[in-house]
């Protein structure tokens, strides 16, 4: 830990900068205006820089100033979690789980995927949904355990990462009721007469949907566009259009959203990667994942 400076004058300095101003940090504080001008004084001298300026009769940070104020948030806001990792360390082993979910997965194959760990009985698993490329940022940084994505990572040899498929499974579409009977009929050539719901091209099925569609030469009535795949079932389920899913979602989407298989394209598949570092010793539980996909897959 540094000895170069007072981390409680580090405090008093956040608040200041918190509060906009010495007056209100103290009143905060409970303590004298001068004691914490003579604190963060201190801090500035022990730093080496000048945080705080006046700019007419405002209190503003300086560029150094704002370095400090984003640091200070960080060893704060750890410090807040201290008392419950205490409490959680105290109270038994865990083992914790960090998965970074890409946005392109549906929130239901998520916990497919995930079900050979969840009966663990000490787990604790964080799963931070967000785009690919920024998960795998954090996977490089360690803040991740894995990534659960729709495609591999792209080849990278700065990042040093192993992409695994856990599984597969073939696309069907799907039809509100409205829309069932014309979509049966002559499947798949009546996706050119129905109105179809399609995930945006940020997922990788996007790209062989179309691909398959431009093969088949259909052209569809395409509706409206969603990064969201929860959003994309429920406006189906509205009756808006026709949606493509993986197969094993069916029985979910017809008890939960009222929708009608009306046909199977097995040339397209949806893929479900698993991503961690090759810098790390293996967390046993992504050992588990992988053990079941590969006894899943022989």
């Amino acid at each position: 830990m540094s000895q170069s400076f007072n981390y409680r004058h580090l405090y008093y300095f956040w608040v200041v900068a918190k509060e906009g101003g010495i007056a209100r940090a103290a009143e905060r504080l409970d303590m004298a205006v001068q004691t914490i001008s003579a604190q963060v004084r201190e801090l500035e001298k022990s730093l080496g820089a000048t945080l705080l300026r006046m700019e007419g009769r405002n209190l503003v940070l300086t560029d150094a100033g704002v370095a400090a104020l984003h640091e200070a948030d960080h060893i704060f806001a750890l410090g807040e979690q201290l008392p419950h990792r205490v409490r959680e360390a105290a109270s038994g082993p865990t083992l914790r789980l960090n998965l970074g979910i890409s946005d392109g997965i549906a929130k239901l194959a998520v916990h497919r995927l995930l079900t050979p760990v969840l009966d663990e009985p000490h787990l604790k698993l964080l799963c931070h949904e967000g785009e690919f490329q920024p998960l795998l940022g954090e996977l490089a940084m360690h803040k991740l355990d894995a990534v659960l994505a729709d495609r591999p990572a792209p080849p990278n040899p700065a990042l040093k990462t192993t992409s695994q498929l856990l599984s597969t499974s073939a696309v069907a579409w799907y039809a509100p009721t409205g829309w069932a009977e014309a979509a049966t009929a002559s499947f798949p050539r009546s996706l050119a007469q129905v109105p179809v719901l399609l995930p945006t091209e940020h997922a990788a099925m996007r790209a062989r949907i179309d691909h398959w569609l431009e093969r088949e030469k259909i052209r569809p009535r395409i509706a409206g566009e969603f990064e969201d795949s929860a959003l994309l079932s429920t406006f189906a389920s509205t009756g808006m259009g026709v949606m493509p899913a993986p197969v094993f979602l069916g029985e979910h989407l017809r008890t939960t959203h009222g929708l009608v298989q009306v046909g199977v394209t097995p040339e397209v598949e949806e893929h479900f990667h698993l991503i961690y570092s090759a810098r790390k010793v293996m967390h046993p539980l992504l050992l588990r994942l992988l053990g079941q996909a590969q006894a899943t897959s022989a």
